[in-house]
């Protein structure tokens, strides 16, 4: 690559940086690239690797080819990848042929998946997903017993991961199949807990599709079923289930019954150590988020719950950083239907900070920068730069 163009990517990077109201270390720590190197890169002193360009591309919610100067972004390359794994779960039954690897290396593959779902890394979730979904369909497929019952829970965790990525770009319908597929896979794993962490993802469907009173029956038959809260994880499991028919029954407009759950979800979590659980984050400060989710989704008088939430108390860092980043995005909501329009746009800017590929392709997000372009018309420069970067124009 030519002096010139080394600048140019370094310049790139940095404009990008810049954007995202990141500085060199901040960057560093998001990517895991070193902060020699994001110097370096910056000035033109080094040529950045594939590798390099990844890893900063997804800390800073930008397609790689775009900072070497290509067209794209990383949602498109994302759809781009989403028919393969259409393709491979439409042969669920009848996976192809080829190799299995050991049962420590898939859980390995699985376990860093799972990662990248809780970090928001949905590209990266989106161009292994194909390949690992086959081989771990051949080896639920090939294995009986004990080890069937792994591949089971491998399968599933896996598909919960994909799920992820098809749910937050908006592919509804692969959503719903993926989530199918896995209450199909979870039968295999014969895990009360699995099953209800599958329950606590199904609920995506009813919010969807806008089905509140029917998705609140399902959840609340999946609490009665959900084993009873006698260790961590099964306390977890119960409690990250009523932390979502919480939002189910705000959805509704159903203040009392929301009410209600995030009680028990607040009594369930306020003595467990916040941590993932099965997949999903609970305690005590997951359970604050939902708070504010649900007064979001009840609006009016309630919305001052996620104003007074804010006000004493923000994640803490130890958060995955997609419930970080929806916290702020329902905060920002919240602020601006307030009436608090430079505090929307504040908050909009940490959810990016803190999960770019998860805010840019938020709806909401998208809707509340339009609105706020609309209402802010004489101070837009940075409104329509962030509208530019998640789309919203």
């Amino acid at each position: 690559m030519p002096a010139h163009e080394d600048r140019e990517v370094g310049l790139r990077i940095a404009v990008a940086r810049r954007l995202a109201r990141m500085t060199q270390q901040e960057l560093a720590d998001s990517s895991a690239v070193s902060y020699g190197t994001v110097r370096a890169v910056e000035r033109g002193a080094r040529v950045p690797s594939d590798e390099v360009l990844e890893e900063l591309g997804a800390a800073l919610g930008v397609d790689p080819s775009r900072l070497r100067g290509g067209q794209g972004a990383s949602d498109s390359r994302i759809r781009s990848i989403l028919p393969a794994v259409s393709a491979t779960i439409a042969a669920y039954d009848a996976p192809s042929d080829g190799s299995v690897r050991s049962e420590g290396e898939l859980r390995a593959a699985v376990t860093e998946m799972v990662t990248w779902r809780l970090g928001s890394q949905y590209l990266r979730v989106a161009r292994e997903a194909p390949s690992l979904l086959a081989e771990l369909l051949r080896a639920l497929h090939g294995a009986g017993g004990q080890e069937r019952r792994e591949h089971a829970r491998l399968l599933t965790n896996a598909l919960r991961s994909a799920d992820a990525v098809a749910y937050k770009t908006g592919q509804l319908d692969l959503s719903a199949r993926l989530i199918e597929l896995m209450r199909w896979a979870s039968a295999f794993a014969e895990d009360p807990l699995l099953d209800a962490s599958v329950a606590y993802v199904r609920g995506e469907v009813f919010l969807a599709a806008r089905a509140h009173e029917a998705g609140l029956r399902v959840l609340e038959a999946a609490i009665d079923r959900a084993p009873a809260p006698h260790d961590a994880p099964a306390t977890a499991a119960r409690g990250a289930l009523h932390m979502r028919a919480a939002v189910v029954a705000g959805r509704a407009g159903d203040p009392e019954g929301a009410d209600v759950h995030l009680a028990e979800a607040r009594r369930l979590g306020d003595p467990l150590p916040e941590d993932i659980y099965g997949g999903t984050a609970f305690g005590s400060s997951s359970v604050r988020i939902h708070e504010v989710s649900v007064a979001v989704a009840l609006g009016g008088q309630h919305l001052s719950r996620a104003l007074d939430i804010a006000a004493e108390w923000s994640p803490p860092l130890d958060l995955p950083a997609e419930r970080r980043s929806s916290f702020y995005i329902e905060l920002g909501r919240a602020q601006l239907w307030s009436g608090l329009r430079d505090d929307a746009f504040e908050s909009l800017k940490v959810a990016r900070r803190t999960a770019p590929q998860h805010t840019r392709d938020h709806r909401w997000v998208r809707e509340d920068i339009a609105t706020l372009r609309r209402l802010k018309r004489g101070h837009c420069e940075e409104l329509s730069n962030f509208a530019e970067w998640c789309h919203a124009i």
